[in-house]
């Protein structure tokens, strides 16, 4: 059994680390909170953003979209043996449970599918974890960005779309897929993959109840007529490139939150298994200082027969 000083040692060791875990939990609680802000005031945004995107390339005729890269469907020779982009979004920072990890995960696994299809695999990953575990793996990144994924600002996502979509207009890329961890609230962070490019193909969530919207007012009545100036094609041109860079500022953002909810649950955890274990120590050092007192009764009884 070890010495009562031992395990003296061990329950300051162990208060000190929950004194660490109980401050990293209180931290990430306050920084998920503002990170919860920017999606309130974000996801309005976004949504008319793609609402005006998708409007426009309705207005526009088959003529102005086959004149636009980002919306162009690509050719069957081009998807056949093509390349596949795959956009991950991870954290800076450990610390988090599986945060981190289920993203790469699910970046590996997809890019292990598109392999067995026949199709190369070009990695844009964001974020020191996802970064460090890629390249660990012997995957070669075409890009990676660190140093921002606890706040990331639009001129982030501008840096990474501007990349994809150089790299996707040059025609090396037919497809874009981008993996992140969507927030749904601090105890829940869902791995969602999206197709970003081609528009055509792109996921857009609330699509389908948008479409239902649109559909219900025309059957309701004519709709408002709207009139483009300058032409649609050239407001596609503006609305596009800012349609990416906002969906992945919205997966940055979506991925920001779910990290500090996953470090505050992971560091909650953290210091109740620490109680645990110091209620465990103390139990045993009470065992030992008993059994401390116990030899040394024994000691002084042995003596005092001894000179009797």
């Amino acid at each position: 059994m070890a010495s009562q000083r031992d395990v003296k040692n061990r329950i300051s060791s162990v208060k000190n680390i929950q004194k660490i875990t109980r401050a990293m939990e209180m931290v990430a609680a306050a920084r998920l909170r503002r990170a919860e802000q920017r999606i309130e005031a974000l996801r309005p945004y976004a949504e008319a953003l793609r609402r005006m995107t998708r409007t426009a390339a309705r207005a526009a005729g088959a003529a102005e979209i086959a004149r636009l890269p980002l919306l162009r469907e690509p050719a069957a020779a081009d998807v056949e043996g093509g390349a596949v982009a795959l956009l991950l979004i991870t954290g800076d920072r450990g610390l988090a449970g599986g945060f981190n990890s289920q993203v790469i995960r699910a970046g590996v696994r997809r890019h292990g599918e598109l392999a067995a299809e026949g199709h190369d695999v070009a990695w844009y990953v964001t974020g020191r974890r996802g970064v460090s575990s890629v390249t660990f793996r012997g995957f070669e990144l075409s890009g990676g960005y660190t140093g921002f994924a606890d706040r990331p600002v639009l001129a982030d996502a501008r840096t990474v779309g501007g990349d994809v979509i150089e790299a996707f207009t040059a025609g090396g890329l037919y497809r874009v897929e981008l993996i992140f961890n969507a927030y749904v609230s601090p105890l829940t962070q869902v791995v969602t993959r999206e197709t970003l490019l081609p528009i055509s193909q792109a996921t857009i969530a609330g699509d389908e109840e948008a479409e239902e919207g649109e559909a219900g007012a025309a059957s309701d009545g004519p709709g408002a007529l709207v009139e483009y100036e300058p032409d649609p094609e050239q407001v596609l041109r503006q609305l596009l490139p800012d349609y990416i860079e906002t969906s992945i500022y919205r997966a940055m953002v979506e991925s920001a939150s779910g990290f500090f909810g996953a470090q505050m649950t992971a560091m909650r955890s953290a210091s109740d298994n620490a109680g645990e274990i110091i209620t465990d120590l103390t139990l045993q050092m009470n065992r030992a200082r008993q059994a401390e007192i116990t030899q040394e009764i024994m000691e002084v009884v042995a003596g005092a027969e001894g000179l009797a």
